[in-house]
């Protein structure tokens, strides 16, 4: 099979991943083979790319916004179902489903942090892409306990981003604690931004998007944002919530001064640059709260789902060929397109 394996993660600019051939994987007992149809491009697959986040598996393949149908079973995922504190592989899936694969592969079940719901804060978690190959090539595997089946109507180049972009943009609002009806400023508009709007202006937000790009901000005004404005600058209002999706440390104070008393920001990436130095009276007095977000649960993904689903919550798409994962990398680090970039395996579909 063709795959991407990052052979040397350096800046997208000078070549760290290599477009390679690869024997098709064969899934573990409590995992599934998925032939890929859509994979999203994730600014954590950049992340990994360029070694911003050090490569857990040599040569891995990137790519967690997976959409592909299921072509094998391993022998304990046949029979397996859905549910227990640790759940068993399985969750009824065969041959021929339709399944997404996201960012959380596995988890060890038994710890405090997955015994009282909160998962994503395993200290033996893995992750697609990241710990194991993903969906940058034709096939990849995914134990079968942490596969998602996807809304009915939506095609796979959409359904991509809503794995991780979607579910993790959705953890970041939760996080972030917004009043019904509350102000929220959006940091960043990119992949996740824009679909975490949406869901929070289905819920009743006003939302206030503060983002470098004119054609990110031309999106969110016709997503129906109250107000797109230059990162650095102010909201026209205070505001009761705050999400950071940009990796820029530097905008960790002015998202925090923007904010209203009592008010919460919650960052949403996986790396972020270093923080400058903030001023306690101007930035966090008040009452102000400065919150991270790691990962996201099974339970996550599968409320924003059903959110996606009854919202129409949808992603703006720029297709590329699977071939030209390097250059939509380099689009994305360079904010060349709005919303999201999905590779499309032309051969699955």
């Amino acid at each position: 099979m063709r795959a991407w394996a990052v052979v040397r993660p350096a800046p997208v600019e000078e070549g760290p991943l290599r477009f390679v051939e690869r024997p098709v994987p064969v899934p573990g007992d409590d995992e599934l083979l998925v032939h890929v149809r859509a994979c999203g491009v994730c600014r954590t697959d950049l992340h990994v790319a360029e070694g911003d986040l050090p490569v857990h598996r040599p040569e891995v393949t990137p790519g967690h916004e997976v959409v592909g149908v299921v072509s094998a079973v391993g022998a304990a995922a046949s029979a397996a179902r859905w549910g227990s504190p640790r759940p068993k592989a399985g969750g009824g899936f065969a041959v021929g489903d339709r399944v997404g694969v996201a960012w959380l592969r596995r988890t060890d079940g038994t710890c405090a942090y997955c015994l009282r719901g909160a998962e994503n804060l395993c200290p033996r978690s893995e992750y697609t892409g990241w710990d194991a190959d993903g969906g940058y090539a034709e096939y990849t595997t995914v134990p079968a306990a942490f596969a998602h089946r996807l809304p009915e109507g939506l095609d796979d180049v959409a359904a991509a981003p809503l794995l991780c972009a979607g579910i993790i943009g959705y953890r970041a609002l939760r996080r972030a604690s917004l009043p019904p009806g509350g102000r929220l400023g959006l940091y960043g508009f990119g992949g996740s931004a824009h679909l975490c709007a949406q869901v929070a202006l289905a819920e009743g937000a006003t939302v206030h998007v503060l983002t470098r790009g004119a054609a990110a901000r031309r999106l969110a005004l016709e997503l129906g944002v109250a107000s797109a404005r230059g990162a650095h600058e102010a909201p026209p209002e205070p505001l009761d919530a705050a999400i950071l999706f940009a990796p820029v440390g530097d905008l960790v104070p002015v998202a925090l001064r923007a904010l209203d008393r009592g008010g919460i920001l919650s960052i949403a990436g996986i790396h972020l640059t270093d923080i400058p130095s903030l001023r306690y009276e101007s930035e966090l007095f008040h009452e102000k709260e400065l919150r991270s977000v790691t990962s996201n649960t099974r339970e996550d993904a599968r409320e924003f789902l059903a959110l996606a689903a009854r919202h129409d919550v949808h992603a703006t798409t720029h297709a590329y060929p699977l071939s030209a994962a390097d250059r939509a990398l380099a689009d994305l680090k360079h904010g060349r397109f709005d919303g999201a970039a999905v590779l499309v395996n032309d051969v699955a579909r």
